[in-house]
């Protein structure tokens, strides 16, 4: 995908999704993006992924911008993966092709954390049908566990699992500021 395309599909999804980042106006947000030539590269993997990365929120204090994984439900491009590569190395036989963690990183984006998650789920319905991995404290992961949230009867849930198991309706989603 080229620069002027990604920019033209994020502008459309942006003035479709006005509701996301109330206050801000494109024409700031596509300045900063025409500098930015990582997050540019970031956002076209997020885009190529399946993600359908928007704007949801700019900081008071610093001015700078979050993108977040907006589509409906978890990316396509990055399911059926273990949550690090701990948890990858770990598995025996019938290992994912990658890790969250990993592929985030190679992306040059963040997992979501869980207030991150929610923040994100007040502004829509996210993961109804899949999970998506969400950034694990030290605590829980030097258990052997992850986390993993989703949208389930009206309500945002978040839970554990051991971090080297896959499936193919959880992937990620990142966020990047810019």
């Amino acid at each position: 995908m080229k620069t002027q395309e990604l920019l033209q599909t994020l502008e459309a999804r942006f003035e479709k999704n006005r509701h996301r980042h109330k206050g801000v106006a494109w024409v700031e947000v596509q300045a900063r993006l025409e500098s930015s030539p990582n997050v540019l590269k970031s956002l076209r993997a997020m885009e190529e992924s399946g993600g359908e990365p928007d704007v949801i929120g700019q900081d008071k204090e610093s001015g700078h911008f979050t993108f977040c994984d907006c589509s409906p439900e978890s990316p396509t491009g990055r399911r059926s993966v273990c949550y690090d590569h701990e948890a990858l190395d770990s598995r025996k036989e019938h290992k994912p092709q990658n890790s969250a963690v990993e592929m985030a990183a190679a992306m040059g984006i963040e997992l979501l954390t869980e207030e991150q998650y929610r923040a994100l789920q007040s502004l829509g319905k996210f993961d109804a049908k899949t999970s998506s991995w969400i950034k694990t404290p030290p605590d829980v992961r030097s258990l052997g566990g992850a986390l993993f949230g989703d949208y389930r009867y009206g309500k945002v849930f978040v839970y554990h699992n051991g971090a080297q198991s896959y499936y193919a309706a959880r992937g990620f989603r990142g966020s990047l500021r810019l």
